[in-house]
């Protein structure tokens, strides 16, 4: 993630596509003999993922290369088909590096899940792949940072080919966040489908280490407050519930969230957006983001709540 103090500037009007019917009673979870979590191949995804053989993943670079590899694997092995235009969406893009500004050569991995009841509207499902990668003799293995989302991101693709969703689903790893979200860029600037036909953008950041305060936070319902009470229907998973805010004026700095990620790309092309991530850890871009850290059960709360979150808003939404 990249929660950088200065904001992206942020042009363009809001447009909400449909309606929401928030519930009047709280969301009935799926029941646990339906799909079963699969908590052995989420951690599996990320420990490969923040592998020191993915040398931090960086975008162009051969690690991230391999974590590329990697996810196009794991799309193929849950069934997740590509689109029309192709599953891989290359890019070129000038962004932010050590040395000042260069030109990066990214690649965007995109799956497709048909909807059942608005297969013509989309919810984008995004987490980018790409971290920070090597400085000096340090790898900075991103486990949280965004190995964790990656993997929350295809945990809940195992779920919706089990159980198709309602809105068809582009399933979307990002490359090149880091460096200014220039793959999220690239998505709305060329999108596989048009931007007025995608009712959402929910975007996974850091999904793992929500130990500190229990909470994956939502950003985002201050701008489409119809949203909120979608999600605050849906029961506290294990140990993490959800919590709402880093959105709004008086939110400053770091602790505006808006922008802080590939949703801001979303935001800024009008699409409405929903981002769920943790808070800031000691590990949060540091070469100490190791999978190690990781407490299992937490994680796997967090996966389930942002599951039932997706659900929630795949039945409400456009009705």
């Amino acid at each position: 993630m990249n929660r950088s103090p200065f904001p992206i500037l942020l042009t363009a009007a809001l447009v909400l596509s449909g309606c929401v019917a928030a519930p009047a009673a709280p969301v009935e979870q799926a029941p646990a003999a339906a799909v079963e979590m699969g908590p052995s191949q989420l951690l599996e995804d990320v420990r490969i993922l923040s592998a020191d053989d993915m040398e931090g993943r960086d975008t162009g670079s051969p690690g991230g290369e391999r974590a590329r590899a990697y996810i196009v694997s794991r799309l193929e092995a849950i069934g997740v088909q590509a689109p029309p235009f192709g599953r891989l969406q290359p890019f070129q893009a000038s962004g932010r590096a050590a040395e000042g500004v260069k030109a990066f050569s990214g690649v965007n991995i995109v799956g497709l899940i048909p909807g059942t009841r608005v297969p013509d509207r989309y919810i984008v499902v995004t987490a980018h792949y790409d971290h920070v990668g090597v400085s000096g003799d340090q790898i900075y293995n991103g486990a949280d940072d965004n190995a964790s989302g990656v993997a929350t991101m295809l945990e809940m693709a195992t779920r919706l080919k089990a159980n198709p969703p309602e809105h068809s689903v582009l399933i979307v790893a990002l490359d090149g966040e880091e460096r200014g979200l220039l793959g999220a860029r690239e998505f709305v600037r060329t999108p596989p489908v048009p931007l007025s036909s995608i009712s959402l953008n929910l975007n996974f950041d850091m999904t793992a280490r929500a130990e500190t305060d229990g909470h994956l936070w939502v950003t985002g319902t201050y701008q489409h407050p119809q949203l909120r009470p979608v999600l605050e229907a849906v029961a506290q998973q294990g140990q993490v519930s959800f919590a709402f805010g880093k959105d709004t004026p008086q939110d400053t700095g770091e602790n505006n969230w808006v922008d802080a990620s590939d949703h801001g790309a979303f935001h800024e092309a009008g699409v409405p957006f929903l981002y769920m991530g943790v808070d800031y850890h000691p590990d949060y871009h540091r070469p100490s983001d190791d999978f190690e850290r990781i407490t299992p059960a937490v994680f796997t709360s967090a996966t389930e709540i942002a599951i039932a979150g997706f659900r929630a808003l795949d039945r409400a939404m456009d009705r």
